[in-house]
């Protein structure tokens, strides 16, 4: 009877164990995927991850922080409860940053380096339809930066160099993939049009509205929006030749439902608050030359602070101007290719009666969390409105020290 009782106590024994085992391993693979390889910290404290995960410098590593810093990038390990390694990291130190924080509306009008092909088309020739920019090689999404060694920067001087031709091919150079080909483009006499066509649609240019994220005093410039501006019909980032900002005033909203994103609209003004000289996977950057009388100014957290719990995000809705909104950080990745750091959740009840929780335009609003910038807002979750992705403002800041 005791042996019996004893095989049935062993079983579940193992099967516990096996499951603590289980547990254990699939702890140690998820702190590997979302942990960071590159950590960034302003100052001497202990760097924790929801408190599970810890940095721990290697031996040979170690530093007397109350004498003494190192000046390169240091070599450690994110351990689990600080004992189990789960992957190697490198620390680094920079100085830390206060910025003049937004949430402030604002238009964009942004002209490419180059012009986006959007789109080709059949054209009717003698011997039936053909595509001509297609079977060149030319795709969608390619920037055009010149045509027989003409350089290209407006739709209207391609249209001027397509329409003056006898039928002799051109010679495309692209961009693509940050990359650089040259395709021959023969056109084909279309008897309709009764002229030579290549077939091929581009753009050279975009306007929309958005949310100044902050302005960095250290080199007068200013981050806004937290995602890049993409080509409404190729999803490829717009390279930025020259653009601007302008002062908008915000004249309507409609919210947003399970489905369908709501937006905010504004009229844009002939004040111009900024130029725009960088478009990247972070956000839109340039230079501001407005006064920041209606910022306030914010240290800029490391990304390992930022965690679950409740948050403020600033943006603007009305004549009013910037507001804050109570927000809650449901989730937190700190992995270092991941864009979609944060997931947000609209808890504020008077924000969400108003705009049914995030709407486009929003994108940038500053997200405010222990009394520290930790990031900006960028996504709407179409399915659940109330939800949405952020940024880490480290990510920005970086970025925006970049400006020249």
């Amino acid at each position: 009877m005791l042996g019996d009782f004893m095989k049935k106590f062993i079983r579940v024994l193992d099967g516990f164990f096996a499951a603590a085992i289980f547990v254990f391993f699939t702890i140690i693979g998820i702190g590997n995927y979302i942990l960071p390889s590159n950590i960034n910290t302003y100052y001497d404290k202990p760097i924790s991850y929801g408190n599970i995960f810890t940095f721990t410098l290697s031996d040979d590593e170690q530093v007397d922080f109350q004498r003494s810093r190192p000046v390169s990038a240091i070599e450690g390990d994110i351990k689990l409860f600080g004992v189990i390694p789960v992957k190697t990291a490198t620390l680094s130190y920079n100085q830390e940053q206060s910025v003049a924080v937004s949430g402030e509306s604002f238009g964009i009008k942004l002209y490419t380096d180059g012009v986006i092909v959007v789109g080709t088309r059949d054209v009717e020739g003698d011997n039936g339809k053909s595509n001509p920019a297609k079977e060149a090689g030319l795709e969608k999404g390619d920037i055009i930066v010149s045509i027989n060694d003409i350089k290209t920067t407006t739709s209207d001087k391609v249209e001027e160099i397509f329409n003056d031709n006898n039928g002799k091919p051109y010679k495309i150079k692209v961009k693509r993939n940050g990359n650089y080909k040259t395709f021959s483009l023969t056109p084909v006499y279309s008897k309709s049009e009764g002229s030579y066509k290549v077939g091929i649609w581009v753009r050279d240019s975009t306007a929309g509205i958005g949310t100044i994220t902050f302005y960095n005093p250290s080199n007068s410039s200013f981050a806004a929006l937290g995602h890049p501006i993409t080509d409404v019909d190729t999803n490829e980032i717009m390279p930025i030749l020259e653009g601007e900002a302008v002062e908008a005033n915000v004249t309507k909203l409609y919210k947003s439902s399970n489905g369908e994103a709501g937006s905010i609209c504004c009229d844009f003004t002939n004040n111009k608050i900024g130029s725009l000289s960088t478009n990247s996977v972070s956000g839109i950057y340039g230079k501001y030359i407005c006064n920041t009388d209606k910022c306030s100014e914010y240290k800029v957290a490391p990304a390992q602070e930022v965690e679950k719990g409740q948050a403020q995000i600033i943006c603007t809705l009305d004549s009013s101007g910037p507001q804050l909104y109570t927000v809650e950080i449901v989730k937190v990745s700190y992995r270092d290719s991941q864009e979609k750091n944060m997931v947000i959740k609209v808890v504020d009840e008077n924000l969400i009666s108003k705009t049914g929780g995030i709407v486009q335009g929003m994108s940038g609003s500053p997200i405010i969390q222990n009394g520290k910038l930790v990031g900006a807002l960028t996504h709407v979750i179409v399915d659940n409105p109330e939800k949405g992705y952020g940024i880490f403002a480290e990510k920005m800041l970086q970025q925006s020290n970049s400006v020249v």
